[in-house]
């Protein structure tokens, strides 16, 4: 079988770039489908040919198969790459994509099927000598019988949905009294999420740590590992940062492991990659007979960066080779760890707010060039609510495990995203976690370190000194005179919000340009700072009590009516302004004098949004 020539990517964004990168190298032709919301889309303007699949929803468009196969066969596709998420393990889909006479870029649909439920999967596994978790994975669904087999394996359990994936479908239960609202409340959410209100019942690890092994097949017999990958750090149950190899993994262990790997790859004559995913009861440092299989995704997985880091290889490449009839290119003696490499998971999300998505136009965005960036948005472009709002995988190697988290660590510390917020500054601080950082990583620390791993919401007073210094003008450095003090205040507007920073002085004031406004980075988060601006054309002092709009935008509240006293810090109006909300505040304790504008009102940068007349005044 010859090459693939023409490869249709049933995916968007990071992973639908990523395919592009490798087949474009191989010299193959790339087809891109996309819905409305990514018309504009980096992988669209990337692939060589783009097709339009229908409206933004997934269930009108990436995951209608019979239209992403009409569109190959139309395009004179040979083959189609699933990436991962969306129909990447929908066996259905594969099978009509091999009916249609298309290569499918993925394991036989017989494989998918056999790993998608996990009770089936780990009877499986355990029938080929894997070791499985101590649990429960029979038909019996009786309440009162899954609550009996929950005592004898003895508590804490995990109550798990069979057809689960993603952190659905799962609840713990610490108690024999908790466990029938706990299995009512998992049944609910697996029929809902997977059509399967079926659940198995596992014994829970006190300190688990989540290693998996990247697995690969292929047509010829040959089945190899690449080595295993550490996932321990973890959000309710999504992974956050991943690694490879694995902290505190000794070769016996890592033998017994990829060994366990191999032979459930073998079990459902495995071809192409996939990743067998173990639980290790960590209280007592890694041990292989205290290592058990949990489940194995049949596709490529979103932390493949970090084994091609340590491995040299790339597994896109060995994805289109395998599906084309070669043989895998290399066999097991010649992979080695080579380095170790850390990636992190860059979204668009805010901390402060409970980790919501942050949506709208990337004005700024510059991830630098330090460490590798898989990403499928450029600047300006739109994060949009339809889909998961993933902006970057950020991909460090290093000689060793510090080199690698510390280089990490200093490339999200650098990342300009604005005006949308990322958690950018949650992974720095889970990366200088005292804990991370010497390896001793669970999946419950993220829970337990809490409020102590959340980014600062205020630059801190040096950046505010150098933000002041920067943006200039009479209201930002109204505290500055010539031969001024070594100290002086200036007031600057922070996302909207006013703040006062201590600036130092050289004995004269900066010469430089006044800005309209900068960005400030620190710890991977941005912020925009611009000038405390007076009324009228901006000459008086900003001590007028005149709240100016920042930037244009919506007034899409107000607090505050003419003649109401007012507090220094008492919120006045919020302006909606790039997809964000900045709350505005009275500067001093005062009186409303004047609010020329209403709640709706569009409003344009320096327009008079409320007056405060000084209390002293006022009186």
């Amino acid at each position: 079988m010859a090459m693939i020539r023409t490869l249709l990517i049933a995916n968007r964004g990071e992973i639908a770039c990523r395919i592009i990168r490798t087949a474009r190298r191989l010299g193959i032709r790339t087809i891109a489908v996309y819905s409305d919301a990514d018309a504009q889309a980096l992988h669209v303007a990337m692939a060589d040919e783009a097709i339009r699949i229908g409206p933004a929803p997934v269930r009108e468009s990436y995951l209608l198969g019979d239209r992403i196969i009409a569109a190959a066969r139309d395009a004179g596709a040979d083959a189609i790459h699933p990436g991962y998420g969306f129909l990447s393990e929908n066996a259905a889909f594969a099978q009509a994509v091999m009916d249609a006479g298309l290569v499918w870029i993925g394991p036989d649909p017989s494989s998918i099927t056999a790993m998608g439920l996990k009770d089936a999967a780990k009877a499986l596994m355990a029938d080929a000598g894997v070791p499985v978790t101590p649990g429960y994975l029979g038909e019996d669904q009786n309440p009162a019988h899954l609550a009996k087999e929950a005592a004898q394996i003895g508590y804490p359990v995990l109550i798990k949905a069979v057809a689960g994936g993603g952190g659905k479908g799962m609840r713990l239960v610490e108690r024999a009294e908790e466990f029938a609202d706990a299995l009512l409340s998992c049944q609910r959410e697996a029929a809902s999420s997977f059509g399967n209100d079926h659940v198995l019942i596992e014994k829970y690890i006190q300190r688990p740590r989540h290693i998996e092994v990247q697995i690969f097949g292929d047509r010829h017999g040959n089945i190899v590992h690449l080595f295993e990958r550490d996932c321990s750090l973890q959000r309710r149950h999504q992974k956050v940062i991943e690694e490879a190899p694995a902290p505190g993994m000794d070769p016996d262990t890592r033998e017994a492991l990829c060994a366990a790997a191999v032979r459930a790859a073998k079990a459902v004559d495995y071809v192409g990659a996939g990743t067998i995913e173990f639980i290790a009861d960590a209280s007592e440092g890694l041990r292989a007979d205290r290592i058990w299989f949990m489940e194995m995704n049949t596709r490529l997985q979103v932390e493949h960066p970090v084994t091609e880091a340590i491995t040299g290889q790339d597994l896109v490449e060995w994805q289109l080779r395998v599906a084309s009839g070669e043989p895998l290119p290399r066999s097991q003696d010649q992979l080695c760890i080579s380095g170790w490499a850390m990636e992190a998971r860059l979204y668009a999300e805010d901390p402060a707010k409970g980790f919501l998505p942050s949506i709208g136009r990337l004005d700024a965005f510059d991830l630098g060039d330090s460490v590798r960036v898989d990403t499928g948005v450029v600047q300006g472009a739109t994060i949009s609510p339809f889909y998961d709002p993933m902006i970057a995988k950020m991909i460090a190697h290093g000689d060793t495990r510090d080199v690698a988290r510390v280089a990490l660590a200093d490339a999200l510390d650098r990342s300009v995203v604005w005006p949308l917020r990322t958690n950018a500054g949650f992974l720095v601080k889970a990366l200088h976690n005292p804990d991370f950082a010497a390896g001793e990583v669970d999946t419950g620390l993220i829970a337990r370190e809490g409020d102590g791993l959340m980014p600062a919401t205020l630059p801190g007073p040096a950046a505010l000194a150098r933000a002041a210094a920067s943006v200039g003008g009479a209201g930002a450095l109204a505290g500055f005179r010539l031969n001024a003090p070594a100290r002086c205040t200036a007031r600057i507007l922070v996302d909207g919000h006013s703040v006062d920073a201590e600036v130092r002085a050289s004995g004269t004031m900066p010469t430089r340009t006044p800005l309209a406004r900068i960005l400030v980075t620190e710890q991977g988060r941005s912020w925009q700072i611009t000038p405390w601006r007076a009324a009228g054309a901006g000459a008086a002092a900003a001590g007028d009590g005149a709240i100016l709009a920042p930037m244009p935008g919506r007034i899409i509240a107000v607090d505050v009516a003419r003649g109401d006293v007012v507090a220094k810090g008492q919120k006045l109006v919020t302006l909606e302004a790039m997809k964000m909300e900045h709350g505005l505040t009275a500067p001093f304790d005062g009186t409303v004098e004047d609010m020329p504008h209403g709640e709706g009102a569009q409003v344009q940068e320096g327009t008079l949004l409320v007056r405060i007349m000084p209390k002293e005044d006022a009186a």
